[in-house]
C-alpha cells in the first residue's frame, strides 16, 4: 500500500498564498506593472511561466488568486477560471491572455523585441527549436497526465501501473534529449562556436556545463519538482537513477529563476493531499483525469 493509503487523508486545505523564496520574489513583484500574472502558489501552470518572466527579464504584478472561487477578476482574464492568466493593464478596456503554453510563446516573442532573452535554440536553427517543441509536447502529451494519474490513483494495483507510466514518461523525454544532444550538437554542420554556444544554451540544463534553463526545461520542472516532494511523501516515488539524468535535476532544481518561484515542502505536502485521496471536485484537472478526458 502506499505511504498515503497508511496514514489516511487528514483533511489538508491548499494554500492561498505562497512561502519560502516564492514568497519573497512576490514581494518584490507586489507594485502596479503594465502586466499582471494571476497565479496561484500551488500550481504547476503557473510555475512554469513564472519562470518564464525571471529567465525572460519581463517586468511583471504577481496577483495571487483563489482558482477554486473563481473571482470575477480572474473570469476576466481566464474564462475557465483557470490560473495562469495574463492582463494587460496599458489598454483600455485591458486585454488579456490564458493557458499557460500560449502565454509562454508571448513571453518569448515579446522578449525578443525588448529583452533581448529566449528561452529557445536560435530562430537561425529551426530544426533545433523544433526539436525543442517536441520535448515540450512530451511534457504535456505524456509526462504531465502521467502525474495526475499516479497522484490519483487509489488502489495498489492502479499506483503500480501509474508508477510505470510515469516512470516512462520520464524515460521519453530523456531519449528526446539524447536525441536533440546528438543531431544538433554531435554531428556538426554549425558556423561556428558561437552558434555552437548559442545551440548548447537553448537545449538547456541537460547539457553538462551549461547554466540557462530551455524551453522544455521550464515545461518540465514544476512536475519532476512536485515529484520529488508529493509523489515520494504519498506514493513512495523514487526518481530515476543516473549521473547524467541527477546532474540535470540538480541544475534544474538549482537554477536562479526556478528556485525563486519555489514554496516550502510543506505547502506542497498540503496542497496535494487532496489529490493523494482523489477527494470529490479537487480540481478541473483531477476531474479530467478520472473522467479519462484530456486536460482542460
Amino acid at each position: 500500500m502506499s505511504v498515503a493509503s497508511k496514514k489516511g487523508d487528514s483533511g489538508k486545505a491548499y494554500h492561498t498564498e505562497c512561502t519560502g523564496d516564492a514568497l519573497v520574489t512576490v514581494k518584490a513583484h507586489a507594485k502596479d506593472e503594465d502586466i499582471t500574472l494571476f497565479g496561484s502558489c500551488f500550481c504547476p501552470f503557473v510555475q512554469r511561466v513564472w519562470v518564464a518572466f525571471e529567465i525572460l527579464g519581463i517586468s511583471y504584478k504577481y496577483h495571487e488568486v483563489d482558482p477554486y472561487k473563481k473571482p470575477k477578476e480572474l473570469l476576466d482574464v481566464s474564462p475557465k477560471g483557470l490560473v495562469p492568466g495574463l492582463r494587460f493593464n496599458r489598454y483600455s478596456p485591458p486585454r488579456s491572455l490564458n493557458e499557460s503554453t500560449v502565454i509562454m510563446e508571448f513571453l518569448e516573442d515579446l522578449a525578443s523585441t525588448t529583452t533581448q532573452r529566449s528561452i529557445l535554440p536560435p530562430i537561425a536553427n529551426a530544426y533545433a527549436r523544433g526539436l525543442v517543441r517536441l520535448q515540450a509536447d512530451h511534457v504535456n502529451r505524456s509526462l504531465v497526465p502521467a502525474f495526475y494519474r499516479y497522484i490519483q490513483a487509489q488502489t495498489e494495483e492502479k499506483q503500480i501501473e501509474a508508477g510505470r507510466e510515469f516512470h516512462t514518461s520520464i524515460e521519453g523525454l530523456v531519449s528526446l534529449f539524447e536525441r536533440a544532444e546528438r543531431e544538433i550538437l554531435a554531428l556538426g554542420g554549425t558556423s561556428g562556436e558561437g552558434e555552437l554556444e548559442s545551440l548548447r544554451r537553448g537545449l538547456g540544463v541537460w547539457i553538462p556545463g551549461q547554466t540557462e534553463l530551455s524551453w522544455a526545461d521550464v515545461m518540465t520542472a514544476p512536475w519532476l519538482y512536485r515529484a520529488k516532494i508529493v509523489l515520494t511523501h504519498y506514493r513512495g516515488f523514487q526518481m530515476p537513477h543516473g549521473e547524467r539524468f541527477s546532474g540535470w535535476l540538480g541544475r534544474l532544481f538549482e537554477h536562479p529563476a526556478f528556485k525563486a518561484t519555489c514554496s516550502s515542502e510543506q505547502l506542497y505536502l498540503d496542497s496535494y493531499e487532496r489529490y493523494a485521496y482523489n477527494r470529490p471536485n479537487t480540481s478541473m484537472v483531477a476531474t479530467a483525469i478520472n473522467e479519462g478526458r484530456v486536460l482542460p
